[in-house]
C-alpha cells in the first residue's frame, strides 16, 4: 500500500519532501506533479524500479526515459550538446518540454534508448519537483503517467491512487493538473525533429 502526501504545490512543505526523497533512495518509485500532468520515477540507479516502472507503464525497452534535472548545469554531465542546441534548450527552459539526446557514460546504461543510445532531459518549473530535485541532490529518472490503453497524462491524484496504490511506494497530490504530456524534441542528430506535440509550444523549434 503506497504512501499518499498532500504536499502543497506553491510552498512544499520540507518535512513531507524530505520523506519523500527517503523513499526514493530507498528505491521507492513514486508518482509527482509536474507541469504538465504527474510523472512516475525512481531513483537513478535502481534497475528493479525502473522494471516496476515499466511493467506500470506497459512500456518497452525502446522507450525513452527521462532525467528530470534541477537546471541546465546538470544537463553537460548526463547528454552530449553543441552550443547551437543549448542555446535552444535554454531559451526554452524550464518548461514542459522533455529533450532528446544523445546521453553521456555518466547514465546507467539500461536507461539509455536500446539503438540510438540517447536519453530525455527535462528542466520543470514546478515548485514540488524542483523541491524534490534538490533534497535528492541527483536527477530523478522518470516517464510521464501514461497508463496503458490512455492516450492522457493523469492528471487527478485521487484516481490516481484508486489505480497505483497498490504498485507503488508514494503518490504525491500536488493538485489536479492538465492532461497534456510534453513536448518532445529530438536533438539527438544534426537537424531537430518534434516527436511529440504536448504542452510546450513547438513554434521555437519548427
Amino acid at each position: 500500500m503506497s504512501q499518499f502526501f498532500h504536499i502543497h504545490p506553491d510552498n512544499p512543505q520540507g518535512r513531507l519532501i524530505r520523506q519523500a526523497v527517503d523513499i526514493i533512495q530507498q528505491g521507492g518509485v513514486i508518482v509527482y506533479p509536474t507541469d504538465s500532468g504527474y510523472a512516475i520515477g525512481c531513483s537513478l540507479g535502481n534497475k528493479q524500479a525502473k522494471e516496476r516502472i515499466e511493467r506500470i507503464r506497459g512500456i518497452e525497452k525502446h522507450h525513452n526515459f527521462t532525467l528530470m534535472c534541477r537546471d541546465l548545469s546538470e544537463l553537460s554531465t548526463y547528454a552530449r550538446v553543441d552550443n547551437q542546441m543549448f542555446r535552444m534548450i535554454k531559451n526554452n527552459t524550464p518548461g514542459p518540454y522533455t529533450f532528446i539526446l544523445k546521453g553521456t557514460k555518466e547514465v546507467p546504461r539500461r536507461l539509455l534508448n536500446e539503438k540510438k543510445k540517447t536519453i530525455g532531459i527535462r528542466v520543470t518549473e514546478h515548485p514540488i519537483t524542483a523541491a524534490l530535485l534538490t533534497e535528492l541532490g541527483e536527477p530523478l529518472m522518470s516517464c510521464s503517467l501514461i497508463l496503458p490503453d490512455e492516450q492522457f497524462t493523469e492528471s487527478d491524484p485521487d484516481d490516481i491512487r484508486l489505480r497505483l496504490e497498490k504498485h507503488v511506494d508514494l503518490i504525491i497530490h500536488g493538485g489536479f493538473l492538465i492532461e497534456q504530456a510534453t513536448t518532445v524534441i529530438d536533438m539527438s542528430d544534426d537537424e531537430v525533429v518534434i516527436l511529440r506535440r504536448g504542452c510546450g509550444d513547438t513554434a521555437p523549434f519548427e
